[in-house]
């Protein structure tokens, strides 16, 4: 039984407090989470930074955040009163080791769990790490937070895994997958299997494909330095769609609890087919967009945003087809795709079912029999099965028609915010529920087959495909699914 969270207070160190991260997303889910009644009352929430901050400069800074990034319904200066008796700050160079005495000064771990939050870059883990041990600041019972990407290949990741596991045992680390705290990404398990309607039916014998679409409508944001040196292959399929992935392939687990799930996501990521180099052509799409418009705005190309050093091979879209060699799914494909400057900015899960082995009705409607289910975790949460049924005539006979049975979550809940992916993802790190978290042994297994994509590339020396801002990448990423007989849901 996981720990209950009123039962227990914790000393939160939110480490890089002043940056974007921190700002747009954890404290106003913190505040969410204390205005719903679920910080312990002696909890503390402590901003943890190099700036020259006093106390009183960092809580107005986080009202004014929240201020910004809070529906102005959902701000009231009572709750906001209280909420800021949990903030403190502590100013902390996180390359001085000097500095990490403030933190052991400061913390109570005889009566609070301390649970340390990295939100700044992989480059300081090791450090904060490590100068958090030699000020004596860590108890064995305290945990710590980190934020993707754990590395940048296999590699680098065993590395600083290496360096946090020193300080913490595995089952005090948790590592962040902020698309594992979504609403609809815990209907997916209940949906799979509370369901024996749906679950049964998830296999081979039913299911055609599954398409997995993560679409930003951004650029590179001024990160042009940064992300030219990761690229969308590292930065979304190693970690979000392959998590989504897992979620969908993923055996039921015995128990529902943290190892139960995450051991059923490894087998997953271990039954993955490695694409050879001379599989790359017909099954992996590199792109890179060109100049181009999104909603009547005109969007420079890469080489042209803030930043460019020029011309680069660095791709911001992948489109991959995807088997995993199992029992369960031999011979279903999963079309993953992923890009920015898309026309517009969705998450979605697809299962497309096979269609009935033999057609008895009029041969121009086949193309409407198709059965879907539709799992969407952005920018609206939602799940929608598209079922076939009679157009309501009397002249055209039987005529086929396709309709969505919907469960959209925004209009069943009226009455009731969808908790952010981060308010949920603090939560249970706070309750000491691992569940939502991915474990070392993930990561290294997904970062193991995207090394092997990235090294074919690399081999056969394929070029990014260009496309423009604005569409729905490169034309071979539609050849991709299309020579198979299939085509993208849009």
């Amino acid at each position: 039984m996981q720990p209950n969270l009123q039962d227990q207070s914790c000393d939160l160190m939110l480490f890089g407090a002043q940056g974007d991260l921190s700002m747009r997303k954890l404290f106003p889910a913190l505040y969410y989470l204390f205005k719903a009644g679920l910080l312990h009352t002696d909890s503390r929430l402590v901003g943890v930074a190099r700036g020259d901050d006093s106390q009183e400069a960092f809580i107005e800074s986080v009202k004014q955040t929240l201020i910004r990034f809070v529906p102005e319904e959902d701000f009231e200066l009572s709750l906001w009163q209280g909420f800021s008796r949990h903030l403190h700050y502590l100013k902390v160079d996180f390359s001085q080791p000097s500095d990490f005495s403030r933190i052991a000064d400061f913390v109570d771990q005889s009566n609070r769990i301390m649970v340390n939050y990295l939100a700044t870059s992989p480059s300081f883990y090791g450090d904060i790490c490590k100068h958090l041990s030699e000020a004596n600041a860590l108890a064995p019972s305290a945990r710590i937070i980190l934020e993707k990407p754990i590395g940048h290949d296999l590699e680098s990741s065993i590395e600083i895994n290496n360096i946090v596991s020193q300080y913490f045992s595995e089952d005090r680390i948790y590592r962040i997958d902020h698309y594992l705290g979504k609403e609809t990404v815990q209907n997916l398990l209940v949906l799979r299997f509370a369901n024996h309607l749906i679950g049964s039916q998830w296999n081979l014998n039913f299911i055609d494909h599954v398409q997995i679409t993560v679409a930003e409508t951004v650029g590179i944001e001024g990160r042009w330095g940064y992300y030219d040196q990761v690229g969308q292959m590292r930065d979304m399929v190693q970690s979000h769609l392959l998590q989504l992935l897992c979620l969908v392939a993923m055996d039921p687990p015995n128990q529902l609890s943290a190892d139960g799930i995450r051991d059923e996501k490894l087998k997953v990521l271990r039954a993955l087919r490695p694409l050879a180099p001379e599989q790359i052509a017909k099954q992996a799409v590199r792109g890179q967009y060109s100049a181009g418009a999104l909603n009547g705005q005109t969007c420079p190309g890469y080489d042209e945003e803030e930043g460019s050093q020029g011309k680069s091979n660095t791709e911001t879209f992948v489109a991959l087809r995807a088997n995993i060699d199992n029992w369960r799914w031999a011979g279903v494909p999963f079309y993953l795709r992923t890009g920015k400057r898309m026309p517009t900015k969705m998450t979605e899960i697809v299962i497309y079912y096979k269609n009935q082995p033999h057609y008895i009705f009029d041969p121009k409607q086949k193309e409407v029999v198709n059965n879907k289910l539709i799992i969407r975790l952005q920018p609206d949460e939602s799940i929608q099965l598209q079922v076939v049924t009679k157009e309501p005539s009397l002249e055209n006979g039987i005529s086929l028609q396709a309709q969505e049975l919907n469960l959209d979550f925004s209009d069943h809940s009226k009455n009731r915010r969808i908790p952010s992916a981060y308010e949920r993802l603090l939560l249970e790190a706070m309750r000491g529920n691992q569940s939502l978290f991915v474990r070392r042994d993930e990561i290294e297994a997904s970062w193991a087959w995207c090394d092997t994509l990235i090294q074919a590339w690399s081999e056969c020396h394929d070029s990014v495909r260009s496309y423009s801002a604005g569409t729905w990448g490169p034309i071979g990423s539609i050849a991709l699914i299309e020579r198979d007989g299939r085509s993208w849901h849009e």
